[in-house]
């Protein structure tokens, strides 16, 4: 399968979907919904990659939402809509006890 990607969670923001340490999977696809999970690059830091849940889409573009926002959460409330090519829809989270 083409397009696979692994990912690694480094923050709180997802939790309890997602725990730091976790792994997810992913694979990059222009097909969006709203609730999933999406990888996709930080529009201005290149290189840094963020995991989120897709709000509203719009167009080509998604608003990205933390499951747990605050001050310190960095979503599509601080940075605006990232667009949808380039990013990766999550398939399955890895546990980071699987991971050792």
């Amino acid at each position: 399968m083409l397009g696979l990607k692994r990912f690694a969670v480094a923050e709180t923001s997802m939790t309890p979907a997602l725990e730091p340490g976790d792994g997810v999977l992913a694979r990059r696809t222009s097909r969006i919904r709203r609730g999933e999970l999406r990888c996709f690059e930080h529009p201005s830091r290149p290189g840094f990659w963020l995991v989120k849940r897709v709000g509203d889409v719009r167009g080509t573009a998604f608003e990205a939402r933390s499951d747990r926002p605050g001050a310190d959460v960095i979503d599509s409330r601080r940075f605006g809509l990232v667009p949808i090519s380039g990013s990766y829809r999550v398939l399955v989270r890895i546990p980071r006890r699987f991971l050792r």
